[in-house]
């Protein structure tokens, strides 16, 4: 809008009180900077064997996901969901707070 301003290292839009940096944020590869952590806080990456720390309902489906199960091969990606793995009950995105690492 018309009239924004600048405040020290922000600009400021008077008509709805939003506050946003003057440099915007590069955007860079989303693997750069990402740190992703199993329960126990240990760092995870890609290849990695997990197990599971909790029984898990698949949300839509009848399917658990028992205690103890092990993942081999795990993909880390966005989102709030971190990991994509394969098992025998299919493929799934799990949070890593519910794994640790094997």
């Amino acid at each position: 809008m018309e009239n924004t301003y600048p405040d020290g290292d922000n600009y400021i839009c008077p008509d709805c009180g939003h506050e946003w940096p003057m440099a915007a944020a590069s955007q860079v590869d989303d693997d750069a900077g990402r740190v992703v952590k199993d329960a126990n806080g240990n760092v995870l990456s890609d290849g990695d064997s997990v197990v599971l720390i909790k029984d898990l309902k698949v949300k839509g489906s009848s399917v658990t996901l028992k205690v103890g199960t092990k993942v081999k091969s795990i993909r880390l990606v966005g989102g709030d969901h971190e990991v994509d793995c394969k098992m025998d009950a299919g493929n799934f995105m799990l949070k890593a707070c519910y794994l640790k690492k094997a």
